[in-house]
Order: C-alpha cells, then sequence, then structure tokens
C-alpha cells in the first residue's frame, strides 16, 4: 500500500496533526518528519549539514557552490581576501531525506508520515520556536523522524542519523 503523506507548517500544524491522530489507529507505523524548509533560489533544503573539516576559502566562494561555507564567528581576512570557513557535507536535510522517502515507499506496510516544516532558517534558530519548546517534541535539529504510537513518542531518529537505513527500518518496525 503506498505511503500516505501529509505536510504541515507551523502555522496549520494543530489542525494537520489532529487528522494525523486520528487516522493513526488505521496505520501500522505513524512518523512525524520535522525537517527544513525549502531555499527557494536553490529548491533545496537550507539546513546545515556535519561540520567535516575547516578550510581558508575566497571571499567570494562563500555560500556559493555544491559546499555550503559558513563563516566561522567573526572572520579575520587573509591579507589576499580569504577568509576562513566550515565545510558543512551533505547537509542533513538534502542526505536524509531521500533515504527516508524510499525505505517508506518500498515498505509493505500501512505507514503514515506527516513531514512538518520547521520554516526558514531564522525561525528554527529562534529558541522559542514552537516545535523546540513543545513538551511533545523538544526538537534541537532537522530532520528528526519520531515514531508516533498512543498518542506519545516511541521512537526517534536525531538529525545526525536520520539518514541511516537500518535505524529508519528499525524505527519503522518499532524496535
Amino acid at each position: 500500500m503506498p505511503m500516505k503523506q501529509l505536510d504541515a507548517t507551523v502555522s496549520n500544524f494543530d489542525t494537520v496533526f489532529e487528522k494525523f491522530r486520528s487516522e493513526a489507529p488505521n496505520n501500522k507505523a505513524n512518523l512525524i518528519l520535522f525537517l527544513a524548509d525549502k531555499d527557494p533560489s536553490t529548491s533545496l533544503s537550507w539546513c546545515p549539514g556535519s561540520i567535516t573539516q575547516y578550510q581558508t576559502c575566497p571571499k567570494a566562494s562563500i555560500c556559493i557552490g555544491p559546499i555550503n561555507c559558513s563563516l566561522i564567528g567573526t572572520p579575520l581576512p587573509h591579507k589576499n581576501g580569504d577568509v576562513d570557513v566550515i565545510l558543512h557535507d551533505p547537509q542533513d536535510c538534502v542526505r536524509a531525506e531521500p533515504v527516508i522517502y524510499k525505505k517508506l515507499e518500498t515498505g509493505a506496510d500501512d505507514v503514515a508520515l506527516l513531514r512538518a516544516f520547521v520554516g526558514d532558517r531564522p525561525t528554527w534558530r529562534n529558541p522559542q520556536h514552537p516545535w523546540r519548546v513543545d513538551s511533545r517534541f523538544k526538537l534541537t535539529g532537522v530532520p528528526t523522524l519520531i515514531r508516533w504510537e498512543n498518542d506519545t513518542i516511541q521512537g526517534r531518529l536525531e538529525d545526525h542519523e536520520a539518514h541511516l537505513e537500518n535505524k529508519i527500518d528499525a524505527l519503522v518496525a518499532g524496535k
């Protein structure tokens, strides 16, 4: 059976979540995927990846190209105009989403997926973001994949592990 998918934003989450909850008993697994909104300029998620290395990049290359460069605090420019940056590769959401969707779409069980978009980067970075402070979710990063059963979290994969197929399988299976 195909995966059932609902999408929610911060502004309409309560309504969509109520529908998700009401249909939950009809599914073998009910999952909530909290993820970053898509950057309109790239159509890719804006969420950061894991820090893989420090490097000095030409000032003109910051945030351009396939690698997401972000400044280390207040940069000290080199005499030639280069700056020190942290390289992130690849972005957690960009890496995790296709793996999650593939695993859920190829599974034989009835699975419902609520995709909850956290907003743009400034919205998510606010320490008072509704899903950071919500006692049900207590989000600390995106993507976060949660198994929702009996009106509570029965398992979760945090941002650094949401792309791991064996962990997704275990979460869906309720192990």
